[in-house]
C-alpha cells in the first residue's frame, strides 16, 4: 500500500514500571498484514524487548489475543488494512488479566476455572475403551460440535463486563465448555458440573450482555450456550419439585439445580 502507519503499544516491565505506559512505533501499512505482522516488524527491525504471545499464526492456537483499539482481537486474524483511515492504532493486553510483562498476562486463573467445569467426558458405566467405542450419530454430534471450536484464546474473559467485576465469576469459556460436554451424548456428568454452575458466580452471574459471543473467533456462541444452561437447570429443578419421581431422568439430560 506505499504507507505507514503508527501504533501506540502497551509497555511494561515488572522489574522497573509501576504501570504499563504507550510507546510509539511506525511500521509499514502493507495490505496483507496483521497486526501480528507489524509486531514481528518491529521486534525484527525496532525493539528486539518487545514481548508478546504467538504460535500458529493461523487463529488455531489463541495464543495472540490482544485489546486493539479497545476491542479484544486475536493479532494472527487482525488485518492492519481495517485501521488505514486512522491516525493511530492502540495495542494492548488482554484487560481482566495481570500483566506479566508489555502484552503478556497470567493465565492461572482462568485454566482454573477451565478444570473447575470437569471439561472431560464423565462415564462410569458401559462397556471399557478396548472393548468398544461409544458411536455417536451425526445428530449427536452436531449437538456439541460448535462448542467444541473453543481455541481459549481468552477474547471473550476480556469482552465480558460481569469478568471486569465479579473476579470468582467461571467466564463464558469455561462455562460453554462445560456445556459442550453436558450435550455429548457419551457423557453423564452433566448433574456433577450443574452442581458446580448453579451459582452466581457459574451461570446465574451472567447477565447476557452477549459481547463474548460478538468476540469470539471461532463463532461459538457462549452467551447462547450459558443460556441453554440456564434453561436445562432451571427445567430439572422445576420438575424435580412438581415430579421428583422424573428429576433422576432429567437430572442425567441437564444436570441438576443446585440447593
Amino acid at each position: 500500500m506505499g504507507e505507514s502507519i503508527v501504533l501506540e503499544i502497551a509497555r511494561y516491565s515488572p522489574e522497573r514500571d509501576a504501570e504499563p505506559h504507550l510507546e510509539t512505533y511506525e511500521v509499514p501499512l502493507r495490505k496483507e498484514w496483521v497486526v501480528l505482522d507489524a509486531l514481528n516488524h518491529i521486534k525484527d527491525k525496532i525493539d528486539g524487548s518487545l514481548t508478546y504471545r504467538w504460535s500458529c499464526r493461523m487463529g488455531i492456537c489463541g495464543s495472540c489475543g490482544v485489546m486493539v483499539n479497545g476491542e479484544p482481537k486475536l493479532g494472527c486474524a487482525t488485518f492492519l488494512s481495517s485501521y488505514a483511515g486512522r491516525k493511530r492504532v492502540r495495542v494492548e493486553p488482554l484487560r481482566y488479566f495481570p500483566i506479566v510483562r508489555d502484552l503478556v498476562t497470567e493465565l492461572g486463573d482462568f485454566l482454573a476455572k477451565l478444570k473447575k467445569v470437569k471439561p472431560w467426558l464423565i462415564r462410569t458405566d458401559g462397556p471399557l475403551l478396548r472393548e468398544g467405542e461409544y458411536l455417536q450419530t451425526p445428530e449427536q454430534l452436531d449437538d456439541y460440535r460448535q462448542l467444541s471450536m473453543c481455541i481459549n484464546c481468552t477474547l471473550c474473559y476480556s469482552a465480558c463486563p460481569v469478568v471486569g467485576l465479579d473476579a470468582l465469576f467461571v467466564g463464558p469459556a469455561a462455562i460453554a465448555l462445560a456445556q459442550r460436554y453436558n450435550k455429548d451424548s457419551r457423557d453423564r456428568g452433566a448433574k456433577e458440573r450443574t452442581l458446580i454452575l448453579a451459582h452466581p458466580d457459574g451461570i446465574w452471574g451472567c447477565t447476557f450482555v452477549g459481547e463474548c459471543t460478538r468476540v469470539c473467533p471461532q463463532h461459538v456462541d457462549p452467551a447462547g450456550a450459558i443460556q441453554q444452561y440456564k434453561v436445562g437447570s432451571a427445567l430439572a429443578w422445576f420438575e424435580g419439585l412438581i415430579m421428583p419421581k422424573k428429576r433422576r431422568k432429567t437430572e442425567d439430560r441437564h444436570g441438576a439445580a443446585a440447593d
